[in-house]
This record gives structure tokens, C-alpha cells and sequence, in this order.
């Protein structure tokens, strides 16, 4: 009987790679599936491995728990449970027990069958590690606590195939933290000692807080050099607290030694653990909003200068020049604001604004798991504007579908390239040679530079047919001037073919600007990546800002960079449809 009174079902222990097509091919077949929600990182959009699935009906939600729980999911065995809405009975603990010291034989399914004969089990999991073998530890949850007491009082001090077995309430992280640090000890460990510092010695220097039983330094392996380290222990609990007290960040020898309760390697890797996790989320929550990332810099611009440039804008907390092993400057650094409003007036001031010789790039800074999603839900979007069919015959055409037909390409190798009527769907936003972003074979036209707009050929707008041998009018195709003339792209008034600049350029609109910047970078990624150079070229441009581009013009390793990103989020993205 569901004790919850819900159609909705939580589906664990989940491969990252499962999404909600999987679940419901598996789900659906039990029964009519209302929803399924594969939840997923704020951030990274990647999966948590979990799951909700919801029913029409609670007769259909029993069933696939009975049939499907532990049910292997691409090789790996799912956990199901009814969802709890409430997080306060979720975290209450009521129901759950703890086992340890378990055979590694014993898996999810053996452990339910033993205790389901005590209540109903909500949940049953036992930890693995990364090869899916068991660590020797696990979970049972109860409908009841009176289910849960009886399984601890019938089953701890067992034995499970050979193993005495022990079982009992199941406490909470916090709660373990809270209960170690409070906990009774004897044994002190005493480090940064002096490396002259005898056994004889410390257990003189601890005498005076209690009856000390034993000390012991920890030495070399040699046996005769002190690791400046040892332990101390006491014959009962309040001498060991009194020595801790009054004897920590005391000076000995001139040097500041700590002493602190003896912890298991376990215990301490699990502390500092926390203390890190809890660190770096106070670090994102304080510097969220209010710290930019700013590229471009000039080679000479220190942090002296770089927070002269902004201090205009308010209160600068702190202001950063990466640097290379060599101490030159990277080309790029952080500024850190006191508000998220004095952050956001710099950005928007600043961003395209050059300082020195080169504009910069000024955005907020993000971790880079976020930047490497947003390249990848950028590529994404491109390969799904790819597929979809346009809505008449000018879908295809580069620029995506419906797009009007764009004018041919110059190459600086003198290579021109004209974009003919494309097969619907294969769009692609910046044409080029074959390997560019929806760009099938044949469909684009490739001739030799001809030299200057029209090979001096007439306007073939005017007068009569220029070309004799198009006697019946066939259509051409499009981008192809008829009598065979080549029609260069010419370059608006202001717009230098060498060191382009984000001022040069900001007039004009903003294809035009991807247009001939993405002619500059394509033989330029070319050069390293023959075969992917469309495909880079096509997500550098929609993925960078102008002034962004131009730096990667200007700096080779810059560009590099960005390439090797590129080919990490293909090769991703390649491997993520083959398993699909």
C-alpha cells in the first residue's frame, strides 16, 4: 500500500548520460507516464543523477517499483522510491537506518530482500565506488520507525554471509561533525614541533595537565629525524581537553605549535572536505555580480594601471594581471567590485573601449565549466538550426532558413567562393568551403580569383544578354553573375583589409562584421585544423563579441586557445550523439 498517496516517483542512481527520452521508453510501457524531469545542474545543465517520473494513476507507480526497481539503466542498477514532496520529512531521518560492515557480494537486491521482511522499504542503496563495487556500506529507509527499530534491534550483531553486520539510526553529516568534535578523547596530536624535540621532552612538556601514558614523535625512515609531528596520550578525557586549551598556538622554542584532538585520516580528509566546499561556495556568493573579466590588455598594463582604468566606476576590493611563468602579462585579468551596480556600470562603459592600442573586452567573470556549457548549448543550437527544414525554397541559403542569399567570399589566397541554392535544411551561418557548418558538397561554387569587381565585364543589368552562350535564359546559379564575370565583395568605405579595428568596424551591422571577420580567422584556423576550420570559424563567430574576434586575429596564442576549446566541445558533443 503507498503510504505517500502520490503517482510521482524518484528514479536514482542515474548515469549522467540518461536523459528523459531513456526513462520514458522504460516507463511508459508499465503504464500511461504523466512526466518525466531529469534534474540537471543550474549551471552546467548536466544531470544529477536522478529523476522524477510521474504517473496518471498510483496503481501504475507500484508497478514499476516492483518491476522496475534496481532495473539496470544503461548497466547501471536504478534505485526507485515514491518522491516526498516535504523536505522536512525528507531530512528528518524518520525510517532510516545505517549498515555497515557488509559482504561485497551483497547488492541492492539482497539487501532489500533481508530487510523488506521488517516493513515496508522505501529506499535501499548501497555506496559503490567508481568501478561499482560495493564499499562495504548502505541505507535502508522505512515507511515507519517502528519498522526501522525492529530491523535495528533484530539484525545488528548478525552475521550477512559470513559477516557480523552492524545496524542503527541513521545520522546525518552535520549531525557526525557535530558529534566528533564534542567527542571524548585522550589522544593529542601535537605538530610543528622542533626537530630537536625528544619523546622524553614532549611528555614533559604535557606532564603538567594530567597523567600522561605515552608520547611518541614521528620520525623519518631512517628512524633518527623527526617528521617535527607526534602524539600524545593522556589517562583520561579532561587532561587531554586541558592540554588542548591552554597549550595550542603556544610558542615553544620559537615556534607556534598546534595541538588538537587526534583524528582519524577519515575524519580529517572528511573536515577539510567540508571546510573547502564551504569556502568556495562563500567565495561565489560574495564575488558573484560584482567581479569582471577583462581581456585584451596592452602588454604593458600593470594592475597599477588596470585599476586606474576603473576606479572611476567605485570601490575596487581587488584588482588582478594573470601573469606567465616568465612574470609578462597574459592579455588578461580580474576586477573586482564592492557592488554588483558599480560592476555593472563598468561593464557597460567599458566593454569595447580601447585603452592603450587594443579595445577591450570587459563581461562578468564566470567559472569555466559555465563558459564551456555555453559554448556547447551555442554549438547546439546550431546543429538544431541546421536540421530543421526551411519554410520555402530559399531555406538553405547560408545565414539559416529563409535568410536571403548572401554575396560570394574572397579568401585572402585569392580563393572566391559562391553560395548556390542549397538543399532545405542545410543552413549554415558563415559560408565557406566545404567543411563549413551545413555545408553538404556542392553547395558552394569555387573559382579561381579572376582579379578586380567583374573582371572588367559589363553591369549585366543593362542592355542586352552579355552572355551569348546563355541563349534560351537558363537560370544561373545564384551568386553568379552572368558571362562568367566574378564579382568581388567590396569592402564599405572605412573598413581597412589589415588591422581591422572594433571602432572601424562598429558601424556597421552585425553580420557584416561577422562576415569579414570570419574571412580573416577562417585561413588563420585553417593553418592547425585543415578539416575543422568551418565548423571553428562558425562557433568563434557566434560565440565572441567583435572586439573578441579581433584580438584573436591580432594574437596567435589567444587563438589557439579558443581552437583547442572548440575541438574539446565537438569531440563532446560527437561523443554525446553516438550514444544517443
Amino acid at each position: 500500500m503507498n503510504q505517500f498517496q502520490s503517482s510521482s516517483l524518484y528514479v536514482g542512481d542515474l548515469d549522467s548520460d540518461v536523459a528523459e527520452a531513456n526513462l520514458f521508453e522504460i516507463f511508459n510501457g508499465i503504464g500511461p507516464v504523466a512526466s518525466i524531469r531529469v534534474c540537471r545542474d543550474a549551471i552546467t545543465r548536466r544531470s544529477l543523477g536522478y529523476a522524477y517520473v510521474n504517473f496518471h494513476n498510483v496503481q501504475d507507480a507500484e508497478r514499476a517499483i516492483e518491476e522496475k526497481n534496481n532495473a539496470l539503466i544503461k548497466e547501471r542498477p536504478c534505485r526507485i522510491m515514491w518522491a516526498q514532496r516535504d523536505p522536512a520529512l525528507r531530512k528528518s531521518g524518520k525510517g532510516n537506518i545505517f549498515i555497515k560492515n557488509l559482504d561485497k557480494d551483497i547488492d541492492n537486491l539482497a539487501l532489500y530482500d533481508t530487510f523488506s521482511r521488517f516493513g515496508q522499504v522505501v529506499s535501499c542503496k548501497i555506496e559503490t565506488d567508481e568501478k561499482g563495487e560495493s564499499k562495504g556500506y548502505g541505507y535502508i529507509q522505512f515507511s515507519t520507525q517502528d519498522a526501522a527499530d525492529k530491523a535495528i534491534q533484530t539484525v545488528n550483531g548478525n552475521l550477512l554471509k559470513g559477516k557480523k553486520v552492524f545496524v542503527g539510526p541513521f545520522v546525518t553529516k552535520k549531525e557526525r561533525m557535530v558529534a566528533n568534535g564534542s567527542k571524548k578523547y585522550t589522544n593529542v596530536y601535537v605538530k610543528n614541533l622542533p626537530e630537536t624535540v625528544t619523546e622524553e621532552e614532549l611528555k614533559k612538556i604535557f606532564t603538567p595537565f594530567g597523567n600522561v601514558q605515552s608520547a611518541v614523535i614521528m620520525k623519518g625512515e631512517d628512524g633518527s629525524m623527526s617528521k617535527g609531528f607526534g602524539f600524545v596520550n593522556f589517562e583520561d578525557t579532561e587532561s587531554a581537553e586541558r592540554a588542548v586549551e591552554q597549550m595550542n598556538n603556544s610558542d615553544y622554542e620559537g615556534k607556534t605549535i598546534f595541538v588538537g584532538r587526534a583524528q582519524k585520516r577519515h575524519e580529517r580528509d572528511s573536515e577539510l572536505r567540508h571546510k573547502f566546499e564551504q569556502m568556495k561556495m562563500e567565495q561565489m556568493t560574495k564575488y558573484q555580480g560584482v567581479n569582471l573579466y577583462v581581456k585584451n590588455l596592452d602588454d604593458d598594463l600593470d594592475e597599477e594601471k588596470l585599476r586606474g582604468v576603473f576606479d572611476q566606476f567605485g570601490t575596487i576590493t581587488s584588482c588582478k594581471v594573470m601573469a606567465d611563468p616568465k612574470g609578462g602579462s597574459k592579455g588578461f585579468g580580474f576586477v573586482c567590485f564592492n557592488t554588483p551596480e558599480e560592476a555593472t556600470k563598468a561593464v557597460t562603459e567599458m566593454n569595447g573601449k580601447i585603452v592603450g592600442s587594443k579595445p577591450l573586452y570587459v563581461g562578468l567573470a564566470q567559472r569555466k565549466d559555465a563558459r564551456k556549457v555555453q559554448l556547447e548549448q551555442q554549438f547546439a543550437q546550431r546543429k538544431q538550426l541546421q536540421r530543421m527544414p526551411g519554410p520555402g525554397p530559399m531555406a538553405g541559403y547560408p545565414g539559416g532558413p529563409g535568410a536571403p542569399p548572401m554575396g560570394p567570399y574572397v579568401f585572402p589566397n585569392g580563393q572566391i567562393v559562391y553560395p548556390v541554392m542549397a538543399p532545405r535544411g542545410a543552413g549554415g551561418r558563415f559560408p565557406g568551403p566545404q567543411g563549413f557548418p551545413g555545408c553538404a558538397p556542392g553547395n558552394f561554387m569555387v573559382m579561381p580569383n579572376a582579379g578586380g569587381r567583374g573582371g572588367g565585364m559589363k553591369n549585366p543589368r543593362g542592355g542586352a544578354n552579355p552572355n551569348p552562350n546563355n541563349r534560351r535564359g537558363m537560370k544561373q546559379p545564384t551568386g553568379v553573375v552572368p558571362g562568367g564575370a566574378v564579382p568581388q565583395h567590396e569592402v564599405p568605405s572605412g573598413i581597412p583589409t589589415q588591422n581591422l579595428t572594433a571602432q572601424a568596424m562598429a558601424h556597421l551591422p552585425t553580420e557584416d562584421q561577422k562576415h569579414f571577420l570570419g574571412e580573416r580567422l577562417y585561413p588563420l584556423i585553417a593553418k592547425s585544423q585543415p578539416n575543422l576550420a568551418g565548423k571553428i570559424t562558425g562557433m568563434i563567430l557566434d560565440s565572441s563579441y567583435p572586439e573578441e574576434m579581433i584580438n584573436l586575429i591580432d594574437n596567435p596564442q589567444a587563438l589557439l586557445d579558443k581552437i583547442e576549446e572548440a575541438i574539446k566541445v565537438l569531440k563532446e558533443h560527437e561523443s554525446q550523439t553516438k550514444s544517443e
